[in-house]
């Protein structure tokens, strides 16, 4: 599965760059997220919950952050398993571009699943990620208002 997009955010470049990387900010964003615990100055494990058309499971997984520029790109490679349900493993491409008071987040995605959800097909899979994504996205913007870097997680590691 590939997938890509952008989405405008209405917060400066170093805002919006903090909030990506504080597991409190990304646990209530990430639809279906139980938990998200950081592991190492690059790396997190999760657990989140989701329905994939008839397919829903709670993924265990681990995502690590590559190639990091701050305040302006990263990569996100990760993999989750849901016992029967399967496995998906992947990376995103995430690039900040500032503009003003708005940053612009340009994001790729590629990804692979196995199991029962490889098994529901391609098109339920692109929609129901392009859903999630857009469900993090909304939420994401959302959280960003009122958001300081002195009131996450973050700031007291």
């Amino acid at each position: 599965m590939d997938m890509n997009g952008e989405k405008v955010i209405n917060a400066p470049q170093a805002l919006v760059w903090q909030a990506l990387n504080d597991p409190d900010m990304l646990r209530a964003s990430i639809p279906g997220c139980q938990e998200l615990e950081r592991t190492g100055e690059n790396g997190f494990e999760a657990t989140v919950k989701a329905k994939v058309g008839p397919v829903s499971a709670k993924f265990a997984g681990v995502v690590e952050l590559l190639d990091i520029n701050a305040p302006e790109s990263y990569r996100i490679s990760g993999e989750g398993k849901g016992g029967v349900a399967g496995f998906a493993s992947g990376h995103a491409d995430v690039k900040l571009i500032p503009d003003g008071d708005t940053t612009t987040l340009v994001y790729t995605v590629n990804a692979k699943v196995g199991g029962k959800l490889a098994q529901i097909g391609s098109r339920l899979i692109d929609s129901a990620a392009k859903k999630m994504a857009n469900q993090f996205f909304t939420k994401f913007s959302e959280n960003l208002e009122g958001y300081t870097p002195e009131t996450s997680s973050k700031a007291a590691d």
